[in-house]
Order: C-alpha cells, then sequence, then structure tokens
C-alpha cells in the first residue's frame, strides 16, 4: 500500500526506535516526537490528515520533527506492553482504545494529563461521559480523539412495502423483525449476534442492569442481577427462529452482523456510525435509514456503548512539552473534523459533532443517542481478561443455544468476571 505521506516532518518508524527517550521522562525543546498510532484498513486518508497536522506543527517548531509509526489494532497489546516493560522503546504520543486504558494506567505506562487538558481552551467542548472514557480514578490519561456508537440501521424499502413504521419501543422492534422474517424467510429480521457484545450491552443498561458495580475501590460483577438477567434475556430471545435463527445467529460478530446487513441479508441490525462506508458498499444501499436503538419504554433511547480512541502521552517520553502540544493540535477541533470527512470517525467535541450534524443528517440518530446518555464498560484492568476470555459472548451463546437457563449463564459470567476483577 502506498503512503501518501507528504513533507519531510513526516517519517514512518519501524518499531525500533532511531532514538531511546530516558526512562524517567523528559521535557526536551527539540528533536523527534514519536508517536504510534492505529493503522487502518485504508491508512491514506489517516496518513494525509496526520501530516497535515505535523506540517502545522512543524512550522511552529523549529528543530523539532515528528515520527509517526502505524501499530496494527490486532497486536497493540504486545506493542504496548513491550513499552511499558522498556521505557526505552516508547514513544511520546500514542493512540489507544479507551476499552485498554484501565490495563495501561495499571501498568504505568500512560501520563497523567489532567492539569494539561484543564488548562486546554477546547476542554469545555468535552462532554463528561467522553471524558470519562479517559480517566481513571479522577485522573484524566489522555483526550478522547473520536466516539463510536451504535444505532438501528432499518431497510426502508421493506419496511415501505410490509407498510412498518420505523420502531419506536422494543415492542415495536421485536414486532417488525417478526413481520420481516414472516413475510421474507430469506433474511433475518433483525442481525443480532451471540459473540456480539456490543449489541447486547444496551438491552441490559436499558433494563437498570450492568456488568459491574463499583465497590469500594473494586468492582464486584452485576451481571447476573434481576435487572441484567432481564436485559439479557430480552436480547436472546431475538435469536429465536421467528427472528434470527440461533443455528446462523448463535455464533455472528460484531464485523459479521455489519456484513450481513450490508449484503441486504437482514431487515435490521444494530451498528455503528463508522460501519457506514460498509453498508454503502454492499448490497444495502441507498436503501436503509437509521433511528436510535429504542429502549422498553415507549419513545425512549437505549443507552448506548461510548466506544472510540483516545491520545495519551506516555510516561516514560523525552519530550513531554511538545507532545502535549501535538496532541492538543491533533485531538483538536479542527483535525477531529478532518477526521471525519477522511474517516467517518465522529468528533468528540461537542461544538463539532453538532457543526457537522448540521451538514450530514445522518449523524442524527447517533448524536440523539450520546444526548440520551452513554454508558461504558468497568474501568478496571480486569476488563481486559474479560474482554480476551469471551465471557459475555460465552455467557449468550450458552442460553440462545440452551446449554444454559438464563440464570445459570449469568451467574457463570458473574464468578468468571469476579475472578478477572481479583475477587
Amino acid at each position: 500500500m502506498g503512503t501518501g505521506l507528504a513533507g519531510a516532518a513526516l517519517m514512518l518508524a519501524s518499531c525500533t526506535p532511531s532514538t531511546a527517550p530516558r526512562a524517567t521522562g523528559g521535557d526536551d525543546k527539540t528533536g523527534t516526537v514519536r508517536v504510534w498510532l492505529f493503522d487502518e484498513p485504508n491508512r491514506v486518508p489517516k496518513e494525509k490528515v496526520v501530516a497535515d497536522a505535523i506540517t502545522e506543527f512543524t512550522a511552529l517548531h523549529r528543530g523539532v520533527t515528528v515520527e509517526v509509526s502505524y501499530i496494527a489494532v490486532q497486536t497493540r497489546s504486545e506493542k504496548f506492553k513491550g513499552a511499558f516493560n522498556d521505557p526505552a522503546s516508547a514513544p511520546d504520543v500514542v493512540e489507544y482504545g479507551n476499552t485498554d486504558l484501565p490495563e495501561y494506567v495499571a501498568a504505568g505506562g500512560l501520563a497523567d494529563l489532567t492539569a494539561d487538558v484543564d488548562v486546554w481552551a477546547e476542554r469545555k467542548d468535552l462532554g463528561t461521559n467522553l471524558r470519562a472514557t479517559a480517566t481513571v480514578d479522577g485522573k484524566l490519561y489522555g483526550i478522547p480523539w473520536y466516539v463510536g456508537v451504535r444505532a438501528l440501521y432499518y431497510r426502508t424499502d421493506l419496511f415501505t412495502e410490509l407498510g412498518l413504521a420505523p420502531p419506536t419501543s422494543r415492542t415495536d422492534l421485536v414486532a417488525a423483525a417478526t413481520t420481516i422474517r414472516s413475510a421474507k424467510p430469506d433474511l433475518y429480521g433483525i442481525a443480532v449476534g451471540g459473540r456480539y457484545t456490543f449489541a447486547a450491552l444496551p438491552f441490559v443498561w436499558d433494563a437498570g442492569g450492568d456488568l459491574a458495580t463499583r465497590q469500594g475501590d473494586r468492582y464486584l460483577a452485576a451481571i447476573n442481577s434481576v435487572e441484567s438477567r432481564a436485559g439479557v434475556k430480552a436480547y436472546t430471545d431475538l435469536m429465536v427462529p421467528a427472528i434470527c435463527p440461533p443455528q446462523q445467529c448463535a455464533d455472528l460478530t460484531g464485523g459479521r452482523t455489519v456484513e450481513i446487513f450490508a449484503s441486504g441479508k437482514a431487515g435490521m441490525a444494530i451498528l455503528g456510525n463508522f460501519n457506514r462506508a460498509a453498508v454503502d458498499a454492499g448490497g444495502a444501499k441507498g436503501k436503509y435509514a437509521v433511528v436510535p436503538l429504542p429502549g422498553a419504554r415507549p419513545g425512549s433511547i437505549a443507552p448506548a456503548f461510548a466506544g472510540g480512541n483516545n491520545l495519551g502521552i506516555m510516561k516514560s517520553g523525552k519530550r513531554r512539552g511538545l507532545a502535549m502540544e501535538f496532541l492538543r493540535l491533533l485531538g483538536g477541533a479542527k483535525y477531529q473534523k478532518r477526521m471525519y470527512e477522511a474517516m467517518g470517525n465522529l468528533p468528540t467535541l461537542t461544538s463539532t459533532r453538532t457543526e457537522l450534524a448540521g451538514r450530514d443528517p445522518f449523524l442524527r440518530p447517533f448524536l440523539d443517542t450520546m444526548s440520551a446518555g452513554t454508558r461504558f464498560v468497568p474501568l478496571d484492568p480486569g476488563w481486559g481478561k474479560i474482554d480476551a476470555q469471551q465471557i459475555v459472548p460465552t455467557m449468550l451463546q450458552k442460553i440462545v443455544t440452551g446449554k444454559a437457563t438464563v440464570q445459570q449463564a449469568t451467574d457463570e459470567a458473574a464468578a468468571a468476571m469476579d475472578a478477572a476483577f481479583g475477587r
């Protein structure tokens, strides 16, 4: 793949750094600011935006260059662990997934940026919910760079043909899905999956449940509470022959769900704003619309998971001040807007999202979802283990395939979660 990079200021680094920062960190005012950003299936648009930011940044700083390495998302954990264990290999600025934050903070690798961000002019444009995705124990470890939320995509042609209205309640959703499957047996009424955690969580949260609750300085699993069980049941009840057959749907991931809806094989799906390009590349292009995922109460919106990536600074970085200046530039309104235009990344700054929504109505359901209140996974290093062990998908799949009741599966999941939390 061609790099499409412009200007000598931007260099793609290999995994081995050309300069080694001091283990204790520093604040050198010249030299090379080293940056790790995530690779993308189509990296060129992202590279162009980053290259422009670097050109602007280096024009203001004599004797300073910026060196970028694009790291694979799939192997990010190993890369970060290596940098934490060997500070000499650590970059200055990093892009990281917000669900990885607790584990990285526990490892002691990220710098506390609370004071730096508190004097940032654009900080007031960062909502409380999103700021929380970069916060652990009251300390801020980065700037949320972009956010991803999910809503309900539906096939407008099918809804028109079958005389259906966009769902505004859980009852409407089930009725529409059942009608579509009955009229079109070769389609899923709604594509949902037993391995699609972030589609299931809104049902749990809408029912008043949660994955876990904070108890003092630790988390305690709550997935087996009465409320959580009701939400789990509401989600798994969609994986039935009349809507989404368990033989096919129990094993569906989020990625596979995108493919199914994009190819025209489902009447509805719970997808993110970031899935738009994939849907438009398939047979559903021009035949879909989006509304917020409804909750059980008519007219309500189910809470969505606020996914996304943050920009942070490694504690062992050699150029703290320069790194923070570059982070504020790349994470600010100008380049958040540019990243949306290039990659479809939804900005975290409120006024920037509002401005873009005025130009692109597609964003409105996602902004309405965010306004209704988003939620997050437990801010605990144990979440990384829970995610890696596939505890939630295993729970869902056991229920859908009849290997366990809702009570049995949620009790097993709660015990596994508590073990991951160190209980």
